[in-house]
């Protein structure tokens, strides 16, 4: 197979600009805010210690989703990531769905994170009018990507690099190597486990938001110098990042924090700093998550836009949205679309709702993920079709990432069963919706077209 480089999507207009770095800030940039907010509602759901399991269960769930992506993203004939594996592997109701999802996943972290800085803000300056800081804030950000993606990563990775530099200040500055002068007293832990079975599924959860967003590296794989070198590199790297800062995070916060006060905080990691007493990791930890959240919602436009002009390229919206700039090579047009849809959720200001409506999106998708590798591997098998990157451990990986995310799914509705029923009738409607009006534009067999071209004709199911 030729070198992506090459591909019949070069047609596009995107620049092959990014290399791995940049793919690193984007997976990380979209995830480490999952640090700074939004984990500990698995304290509150399931314990200190079920927190914990769930990070690495999770970690674990998204090592295998990394490898499933990478392979099949680095052979794509255009961009999209999961929503274009879709496309060529389930069909086009499956397509749309997914497109759908990761709009809305990404849409509702980018909202999560601005409300986060909001109330940061009003905290320390209770003066402070959130909104018009909410409205300018993500102007700015939108602004950044109408720019194009190079400018978008660029911003990314230093921001992300500061913010991870903040969680290890946290750390290092409660002497956690002396047990003797360490402010970090987790053996007073007595939140553990305290709802048991069903508490540790219900803290798993809420637990992948630690790492959700890590597989959104696949989204920019059209922009990418190398794809086979890009994408894997980056995104196991990112992976391991998150793991590492996500298990530093659950052990300062929770060494410093009352689990009761834990679960319930909007900013952890800037109440643990607080309860250190030392300014200057008061101010570290205060930028820190300014930081991310800002990166993090930075990325999220970016792979939003992505996904819903591809939804547009592909005649599943109205082709309105798949315009590129003519300078910048950017998705401005859905950047522009989908700007006010996140400044209606951040203005609600209910982040376990934003949250969870987020985290049901992306659980979805990665159920589907599993299903896209086994049709990809039944179509193309190893050999047919070259991958410079092969997930292991096939077909066990699959069913072991789906077992986990069907956890996280019964975790979350054991306190948000509503919210996912009213998730569900959503992506309901917008698939009837989508037979009703759309699906009538879409030539079949333009739409793999590019992968027949690539790929030849698949074996037989």
């Amino acid at each position: 197979m030729a070198e992506n480089n090459s591909k019949s999507n070069n047609n596009s207009g995107s620049k092959k600009v990014l290399g791995p770095v940049h793919v690193w800030a984007l997976g990380v940039g979209i995830v480490l805010v999952g640090d700074f907010m939004g984990w500990n509602l698995g304290i509150k759901q399931g314990g200190s210690l079920a927190s914990l399991i769930g990070l690495w269960v999770m970690g674990c769930m998204y090592a295998g989703q990394v490898m499933m992506v990478s392979e099949m993203s680095a052979v794509m004939p255009e961009s999209g990531g999961q929503y274009t594996m879709a496309k060529y592997f389930l069909g086009p109701l499956a397509a749309f769905n997914v497109g759908l999802m990761q709009v809305f996943e990404y849409t509702m972290l980018a909202a999560g994170d601005v409300i986060v800085v909001g109330q940061l803000l009003n905290s320390v300056l209770p003066g402070v009018r959130v909104l018009p800081f909410t409205i300018l804030t993500l102007l700015l950000l939108a602004f950044i990507n109408y720019r194009g993606a190079e400018a978008t990563l660029t911003l990314n990775f230093f921001i992300t690099a500061v913010a991870f530099i903040c969680i290890m200040i946290l750390l290092f500055a409660t002497s956690f190597w002396d047990p003797q002068t360490t402010l970090i007293r987790l053996k007073e832990l007595t939140n553990g486990l305290p709802y048991g079975k069903l508490g540790l599924m219900a803290a798993i959860g809420y637990s992948c938001w630690f790492c959700l967003g890590i597989e959104g590296t696949a989204m920019a794989a059209d922009e990418c110098r190398s794809q086979h070198r890009a994408i894997p590199f980056g995104a196991i790297a990112g992976l391991a990042t998150l793991l590492i800062s996500g298990t530093v995070t659950w052990f300062v916060c929770s060494g410093l924090i009352p689990a009761d006060e834990l679960g319930d905080s909007v900013y952890p990691l800037y109440e643990a700093a607080l309860a250190t007493g030392k300014l200057y990791v008061f101010v570290a930890l205060f930028i820190g998550t300014i930081l991310s959240c800002l990166a993090s919602a930075n990325g999220c436009i970016n792979d939003s836009s992505h996904a819903w002009a591809a939804l547009s390229r592909d005649k599943m919206l109205p082709d309105l949205f798949a315009k590129e700039h003519p300078k910048y090579k950017s998705n401005y047009r859905a950047i522009i679309f989908l700007l006010p849809i996140a400044l209606a959720f951040a203005m609600t200001g209910l982040l376990d709702q934003v949250v969870t409506f987020s985290i049901f999106s992306a659980l979805m998708i990665y159920l589907l993920t599993c299903l896209m590798l086994y049709r990809f591997r039944k179509m193309y098998p190893v050999g047919k079709v070259k991958r410079v990157f092969t997930a292991p451990l096939f077909p066990l990986l699959p069913i072991l990432v789906a077992i986990i995310v069907v956890c996280g799914l019964f975790g979350l509705h054991l306190n948000y069963g509503i919210n996912l029923i009213s998730g569900a009738v959503f992506y309901l409607l917008a698939s009837i919706w989508f037979l009703k009006r759309r699906a009538k534009f879409i030539d079949k067999d333009k739409f793999l077209d590019a992968g027949l071209r690539e790929w030849g004709k698949p074996e037989e199911m």
